[in-house]
């Protein structure tokens, strides 16, 4: 009987404990800490976007996340005060983000000239993405 209370308590125990390391691992996995370097999504939707000839593209109007990543800028390009402009999305990777800490600003870079964009495939707020 002695060695049956002495099991029971020894699998209790061993249960418990990797019940607790299972708790202690989601817990960790739910929050995050935001690094100095990182960019908060308001830094970047309606930033101007420059090419790098320095003429204006558009603006940074959305971001694409696919399974918690970002996977896209969606960029307004042409037109003229908000008329006759359509929307491409572009790669992460083809957009320079840089913060100017002592204008307290951010730039944004592409390296497609105006007409690349132009030609790009367009994205539409339609559907599943209609505002």
């Amino acid at each position: 009987m002695r060695r049956i209370l002495i099991a029971l308590a020894a699998t209790t125990m061993i249960v418990g404990a990797a019940a607790a390391q299972t708790a202690e691992t989601t817990t960790t996995e739910t929050f995050v800490t935001a690094k100095p370097t990182d960019v908060l999504s308001y830094n970047l939707v309606n930033l101007n976007v420059t090419n790098n000839a320095n003429e204006s593209i558009g603006e940074i109007k959305d971001l694409v996340l696919s399974e918690g990543q970002l996977t896209g800028y969606i960029v307004s390009v042409g037109g003229v005060l908000g008329m006759g402009e359509r929307y491409v999305i572009v790669s992460p990777k083809a957009v320079k983000i840089t913060a100017l800490k002592h204008d307290k600003k951010w730039t944004a870079v592409v390296s497609p000239t105006k007409d690349q964009l132009k030609a790009a495939p367009e994205f539409k707020y339609e559907g599943r993405w209609k505002r």
